[in-house]
Parts: structure tokens; C-alpha cells; sequence
């Protein structure tokens, strides 16, 4: 059988790397995030719920409209590992129709639920035409809110050209998530980090 792999680091030549959103649309962090995203000319890629995105479609719309990725993370959330390989490509397949009907076109990425895979859910990704996307900085665990500085060090100690970053805008308070965020888009893009979606970072793979 094929082997796959989750990517979460991309050798470039360019100063580039790929903040990524998990979890959302959220009524209000993910309008936060956008607003930094704004300010810094950059773009990102949301891992959005298919549950949420029925439930807030104008935000996914303000994603989409705005020049940004929306990527596949299943409809409700699951760890695929315990599902049946049935109820995995039904999960796959309600987040998809959904992430169409806002883009008009197919999801290219896929970030499985807690990072939950094995050789067969990533072969089922694989088969949707999906990379499956990891994170270098999975050590900051924004998703429990340990502290602003906490996510930041985790963060600041691994991100280099090509990197890929998870952060969350949906479920639960997400206010530490956005301060780092908020900090570390002004320090890279300082540094002249171009802040990318995961398609255009794996076009850029030398």
C-alpha cells in the first residue's frame, strides 16, 4: 500500500509560512483573526466544522471572500481512528459539500481531529485529492489555553520558512489564541514572513 504522511513542514526557498485556524467559523474570533490577517496583507487557511458552518455561513462566506483557504476538518469533529471507514468518508464527504457550496469549488487540504489518523483514513484522504496537514507548533496547545506566552514560545521556538502553524478560532474562549496571534503575525511579518494559505505554501515546495 502507498504510504501517506501528515505535512506540516515545506522545504521552500522563500520566507513563507502557513498560519492555519481550526475548529471555526466562530461568530467572534474568527471576525478577529480576519481583521489581523487584514492588517498584515496576509492569508490563512481555516480548518473549518461542517456543523459550523451551518451554523455561521456568512462568516465562512467572509473567509472564502476575503482570499482565504477553507479546508476540510469532518463534520462533527470526530476522532476518524474510532469511526468506521464508512462513517469516516461520511464525515469527509458532509464537510466537503458544504465547503463547496460556500467556495464553488473542492477543499485541497484536510486536518484530521486531534491528529487522529492511520494509514487508512490517510489513504481516504488522499483519495478526496487532499493533503493531510499536521503543524510544526502543536506543542503550544492554544486548544488549552495555557497562556498567552505559552503559545507564543512554542511557537516562536519552531517556525521557520515553510512551516506550517496551528491555531484555534472555534469552540470555547479563544482570546489567548488571537493576542498570539496577533503577536507573532507582527513579528514574522517583521522579519519579512509572507504569511500564506497551505495550497500556495505547497506550490512553493522546492
Amino acid at each position: 500500500m502507498m504510504e501517506h504522511s501528515l505535512v506540516e513542514q515545506v522545504s521552500v526557498q522563500e520566507k513563507v509560512v502557513a498560519f492555519t485556524f481550526d475548529d471555526g467559523p466562530h461568530p467572534v474570533y474568527t471576525h478577529q483573526v480576519l481583521e489581523i490577517l487584514r492588517r498584515a496583507g496576509g492569508h490563512a487557511t481555516f480548518f473549518m466544522i461542517g456543523k459550523e458552518m451551518e451554523a455561521y455561513p456568512d462568516i465562512a462566506a467572509e473567509v472564502h471572500r476575503e482570499g482565504h483557504e477553507i479546508a476540510n476538518h469532518t463534520y462533527t469533529h470526530p476522532n476518524l481512528t474510532e469511526l468506521t471507514l464508512e462513517e469516516a468518508e461520511k464525515e469527509l464527504q458532509q464537510a466537503e459539500r458544504l465547503i463547496q457550496e460556500v467556495t464553488g469549488s473542492a477543499a485541497r487540504s484536510f486536518r484530521p481531529p486531534y491528529f487522529g489518523v492511520n494509514e487508512d483514513i490517510l489513504a481516504l484522504a488522499a483519495e478526496h485529492g487532499y493533503h493531510s496537514i499536521a503543524a510544526v507548533n502543536g506543542g503550544a496547545q492554544d486548544w488549552d489555553n495555557p497562556g498567552v506566552e505559552h503559545i507564543l514560545k512554542h511557537t516562536r521556538s519552531v517556525v521557520k520558512p515553510g512551516s506550517v502553524l496551528i491555531f484555534h478560532d472555534g469552540y470555547g474562549d479563544r482570546s489567548q489564541t488571537v493576542e498570539a496571534v496577533r503577536v507573532l503575525v507582527e513579528e514574522l511579518t517583521a522579519q519579512g514572513y509572507r504569511l500564506v494559505t497551505v495550497s500556495e505554501l505547497l506550490k512553493l515546495a522546492k
